[in-house]
């Protein structure tokens, strides 16, 4: 990922904005049943976040969750326009999961993983030029203080 942070995004409508100021602990895409909810059918794109580094301005909806993996998740969205902006997992609340499609320029940090394959359905293209795993991989390590 070669973006230099600070990078900005935001909802639709702008009632929403933020500002990331450290890279993506990682950036993947997820096929699992409830995220395909969340996008109206295919998978969500995101990047996970250290929290600290992410500034948001704005009301946020906060949807609350069990995932598949079993964690209790916050979906965070605009309640203006409804747009999903990201949200945590309460095992993680150090990683922010944000969505990639609410970056400013989404091209600066696309998925490098796919997850949850087991869930997509029969029509869904997986590429298979990048790592991909059949559910939930283990999570990312807690990054040391000043290393995000």
């Amino acid at each position: 990922m070669s973006a230099s942070a600070p990078v900005t995004g935001g909802c639709l409508c702008g009632a929403v904005r933020y500002t990331l100021t450290a890279v993506p602990v990682l950036t993947r895409q997820c096929w699992c049943r409830l995220c395909q909810y969340l996008s109206a059918g295919g998978p969500t794109n995101n990047m996970l976040v250290p929290r600290d580094a992410l500034t948001i301005d704005g009301a946020l909806g906060d949807y609350v969750s069990v995932a598949d993996s079993g964690s209790v998740m916050h979906r965070h969205f605009c309640p203006t326009c409804g747009t999903p902006v990201g949200g945590y997992a309460e095992p993680r609340p150090h990683l922010y999961v944000l969505r990639i499609g609410t970056l400013d320029d989404p091209d600066l940090y696309p998925p490098r993983q796919t997850i949850w394959t087991d869930a997509a359905p029969a029509w869904a293209t997986i590429p298979d030029d990048r790592p991909s795993f059949p559910r939930q991989p283990p999570a990312p390590p807690t990054p040391s203080p000043g290393t995000a």
